[in-house]
């Protein structure tokens, strides 16, 4: 038998984003001109076409994507009326990656801001439903002057310690 497995695959990290999404090859040809995803691997369904499973690169961190399955719980955020969730991005232009990212059909839901916390930050929602937040982290700020500014800026902050 071969040496030890890691139990965290080499590339991934301890959480790692899985989007269901409908039409995934066109998902697929999105995050690449969206956000500069390199495609590591693709599984197709029994059908050839759908997306079973496909792995994805964006800088140092690994996105799963796969096509909508409702026989199997996969629904994707049109099948469900929406998404509460949030993929955040670091990258290390946000207005040049906000500017790339509608370029390539994402909706604009907030242009690229100077934010109290320390980051330049946007957010867009991508054609398959998925809310993205795109930063750029400009500034150290301590937790004691976020707070601070939280407080300034909201006139009595947003629960802070």
């Amino acid at each position: 038998m071969a040496g030890k497995v890691n139990p965290i695959p080499q590339g991934f990290h301890t959480i790692t984003p899985h989007l269901v999404v409908r039409h995934g090859v066109e998902a697929i040809t999105f995050y690449k001109r969206a956000f500069g995803a390199e495609e590591l691997t693709r599984m197709t369904g029994p059908d050839g076409e759908s997306i079973m499973h496909a792995e994805l690169r964006i800088g140092d961190s690994v996105l799963l994507v796969c096509d909508e399955c409702p026989e199997m719980g996969a629904r994707s955020p049109q099948s469900i009326g929406g998404t509460p969730v949030t993929l955040h991005l670091y990258v290390e232009n946000v207005d040049r990656a906000y500017a790339r990212a509608v370029e390539a059909g994402a909706t604009a839901a907030m242009p690229p801001q100077d934010q109290f916390w320390g980051d330049r930050y946007a957010r867009v929602t991508d054609p398959f439903g998925h809310h993205w937040s795109i930063a750029t982290h400009i500034e150290d700020v301590t937790p004691q002057q976020c707070v601070e500014r939280a407080a300034k800026l909201f006139g009595g902050g947003c629960g802070g310690k």
